[in-house]
């Protein structure tokens, strides 16, 4: 393995953000394995050129952000399983916003992506993908397919949330907000990938179908190896839209936490069988009750 320098302290010295960053890298690419050991924290402190002390804690870091286990001042770290990688470092499954990004990073390591998503909006996968389409640079990292089916609700649909609470004789402020937010997270979500397609030379197709039902859970699909699953955290809350304050029922996608289960070689009969039967159900619903959704 060979360090590499950062520009961005002016000295041409590694800083902890740096020495966390190639790690992540590495352990995200497959470079270091999911449940291989790193090397020593000695033998890091040698390549990087940089004191224990930046190593402990770049270790540390990957450790709360789920990539490693096992962090301590004796034997060293080991790289955790790629289905656990949703979860921190006590098991606990991380807020979408923060554990959706390196799934789907890792999604794109396959030659040929997929990627199915039924969700309130799109703006968790949006971020996640719009994130991913920054860190490719080279066509030689980039996959040659990227075929991507989200389910939404229908626009027309009375909301289990989110609502105002409350009857009106006018129109719910919370659904017209709402239809904004799907629409356009959707419409985003379109051009990050086509655009990702036109720079780098990669076949994108991406489709949209809505369901005559609210979601009470949101869930990914990634690659048919990988089913992530939320549940949404409903709320009562109160927020100005428009000249008044307006009470809803609100979800907040974004900060519910993210379970990860895997179909791979060697992952558990229970984690196999969830992801073959959300593929069977995301599938269903998209070839019979959904329909074609066009955005904005």
């Amino acid at each position: 393995m060979t360090s590499e320098r950062s520009p961005h302290d002016g000295t041409g010295h590694l800083t902890l953000d740096d020495v966390a960053r190639i790690l992540r890298e590495r352990i995200e690419s497959g470079e270091l394995e999911g449940g291989s050991p790193m090397p020593t924290q000695a033998l890091l402190v040698q390549e990087f050129e940089v004191q224990r002390s930046v190593v402990r804690q770049a270790l540390r870091i990957l450790q709360q952000e789920g990539l490693l286990t096992e962090v301590t001042r004796g034997s060293p770290a080991r790289v955790a399983a790629r289905s656990s990688r949703t979860e921190a470092a006590d098991g606990t499954p991380r807020p979408t916003m923060v554990a959706l990004g390196p799934r789907i990073r890792a999604a794109f390591g396959a030659d040929d992506v997929r990627i199915d998503a039924l969700c309130l909006t799109a703006e968790s996968l949006n971020a996640a993908v719009g994130e991913e389409r920054t860190l490719i640079h080279t066509p030689g990292s980039t996959p040659s397919t990227i075929t991507v089916r989200v389910l939404l609700p229908k626009r027309d649909i009375d909301l289990a949330f989110p609502r105002m609470i409350g009857d009106s004789e006018e129109p719910d402020p919370v659904h017209r907000r709402w239809l904004a937010q799907r629409d356009a997270q959707g419409i985003v979500l379109s051009d990050h990938l086509r655009g990702l397609g036109a720079v780098h030379g990669i076949d994108v197709d991406i489709r949209f179908k809505a369901l005559p039902f609210t979601p009470p859970v949101k869930l990914y699909l990634l690659n048919g190896t990988e089913a992530l699953f939320a549940y949404y955290q409903v709320t009562e809350r109160e927020e100005r839209i428009g000249p008044e304050p307006v009470a809803m029922y609100d979800a907040l996608g974004g900060v519910s936490p993210l379970f990860s289960f895997g179909a791979g070689d060697g992952q558990a009969r229970r984690d196999h069988a969830f992801v073959v039967q959300s593929q069977a159900w995301f599938d269903a619903l998209w070839t019979t009750i959904a329909t074609d959704l066009v955005l904005g």
